[in-house]
């Protein structure tokens, strides 16, 4: 029953923000990238595994996350390099922003062979004695998520950001996410690594 309560909170949530939010120009947004290429690259695909690759990215989740940055130590989502960042921005810069790297496509990742097994057991299963869901049940079970609800597209995303991301929820250093500050904490590094590196195996949203 909580489970369900916190899908529709989240659900409401999704709905008033989209409706709340200005629509963004992607031209615009590439014309105000320069900020953001030393770490996400002129496509948005990042070099280093620990930034995230944000081409290819729904558009109202990269805005939901910036939004989320640009409040700081107020909000739910703290990073000092990203509020510098965007802390001074509109919403209207933000939304462009979100915009011109939604269009963007996102380069392939691939999966450690060692964690295959696992991880697909736990990403189209789920780890049904911990009371872990299934991840395909909110990013699909080829990875590309579900833009109207903001569920994030996870395919092909690093590895090592995936993973970092979790630990984040678990340890609550990022709660922008009830669901998955819950799974998170119920869930091992090692079932962390594994899921992650097979979803960063997943390529083009096609389940493996």
């Amino acid at each position: 029953m909580k489970t369900i309560q916190k899908v529709l909170t989240f659900l409401l949530g999704t709905m008033v923000f989209m409706t709340a939010n200005a629509e963004g120009d992607p031209v615009r947004g590439q014309e105000k990238s320069a900020v953001c290429v030393a770490c996400h690259s002129t496509d948005g695909n990042s070099a280093m595994p620990e930034w995230p690759k944000i081409a290819g990215q729904h558009e109202v989740y990269l805005l939901k996350q910036l939004h989320d940055f640009r409040k700081g130590d107020q909000g739910s989502r703290n990073n000092a390099i990203m509020y510098g960042i965007v802390g001074q921005m509109t919403d209207k810069d933000l939304a462009d922003l979100a915009a011109y790297y939604s269009q963007q496509k996102m380069s392939s990742s691939e999966a450690d062979p060692a964690y295959v097994e696992l991880g697909r057991q736990i990403y189209h299963g789920g780890l049904l004695e911990k009371g872990v869901t299934a991840c395909a049940a909110c990013h699909s079970p080829g990875g590309e998520g579900n833009k109207l609800t903001r569920f994030p597209k996870v395919s092909g995303q690093w590895s090592k950001y995936l993973s970092d991301q979790l630990i984040a929820f678990r340890d609550g250093v990022r709660t922008n996410g009830a669901m998955m500050v819950d799974i998170a904490q119920r869930m091992s590094e090692e079932e962390m690594m594994a899921v992650s590196s097979y979803m960063a195996g997943l390529q083009d949203g096609a389940s493996e």
